[in-house]
């Protein structure tokens, strides 16, 4: 996916010891997973360091496509981590199916109050979840419920980026370093649009299908039904051939859509926060 990854380095090798020895300090730990780039990297150091003192969690919900869970199960499964899967129904917290500003934080709180939940009755001391120094740079209401329980954040504070991770991952052979960058599909909707479950099952098949199509990393971000698509620059073109963009359109019709727009601008993280006045 990215040409630019280089060699792994000496610092970002210490950094990997950094880490291990701070999750082996914990004692145990629950480690909050996605399948994501940065809870896969997490969890791999906390198995590497804590053994069957490390478990996964994740979340089951409309908002977190199969495919992820499946990705999450499949490794937990290939290393042998203890995964606890539990229901959470994002559109059940008051207020969040409303898409205000807070939704992320709403989010979260719910979330992590389960996963503390989940760790107590296992025993396990310590909650951790994987956001970076990079994640710093957004707005992100998502972290200030992470500090106020408590959850550790490992990678942010010993410094790591994103492209420490990504490097650290493919020297460590882990199946994410080059997987495409993914946030909940509640991030897809503008602020002030209600989320649905019929809207969320749309946005899911619409990525999709341009996933299926070779497209590595999307964005399908929703307007009342207008689909405005985000991928990367350099896969324009094929996006605009007349055979890919029939296709698109056929399909994202069928799931709902009636127009079908691409960024010019391209992907990027948190398009849908450059509304917000910081």
């Amino acid at each position: 996916m990215d040409n630019s990854i280089k060699e792994v380095t000496a610092e970002q090798l210490k950094k990997y010891d950094d880490l291990k020895k701070m999750l082996k300090d914990f004692g145990s730990v629950a480690i909050a997973f996605s399948s994501g780039v940065d809870s896969t990297f997490l969890l791999y150091a906390a198995k590497e360091a804590l053994g069957e003192k490390a478990i996964a969690v994740s979340a089951k919900s409309c908002s977190f496509p199969e495919r992820e869970l499946n990705e999450a199960k499949e490794f937990c499964k290939n290393h042998g981590i203890r995964h606890i899967i539990f229901e959470s129904e994002e559109l059940e917290i008051e207020g969040f199916s409303q898409n205000p500003k807070n939704r992320c934080y709403l989010c979260k709180r719910e979330l992590f109050g389960k996963i503390i939940e989940i760790a107590s009755n296992e025993g396990i001391t310590v909650i951790a979840e994987g956001s970076n120094l990079d994640d710093n740079g957004d707005y992100r209401p998502g972290l200030q419920a992470v500090e106020e329980l408590g959850i550790k954040s490992p990678l942010r504070s010993l410094g790591f980026t994103k492209e420490d991770i990504r490097e650290l991952s493919r020297y460590l052979d882990l199946p994410t370093w080059d997987k495409q960058s993914f946030a909940c599909l509640s991030s897809r909707f503008v602020y002030g649009e209600t989320i649905s479950k019929e809207k969320l099952g749309m946005v899911d098949k619409a990525e999709q299908l341009l996933l299926d199509l070779g497209f590595h990393q999307v964005r399908v971000r929703i307007h009342g039904t207008m689909a405005r698509i985000e991928i990367m620059p350099d896969e324009f073109e094929k996006l605009i051939s007349e055979e890919v963009r029939y296709r698109i359109i056929t399909y994202f019709k069928s799931f709902g859509f009636t127009y079908i727009t691409m960024d010019l601008i391209g992907y990027r993280t948190g398009s849908m926060n450059e509304v917000i006045k910081k």
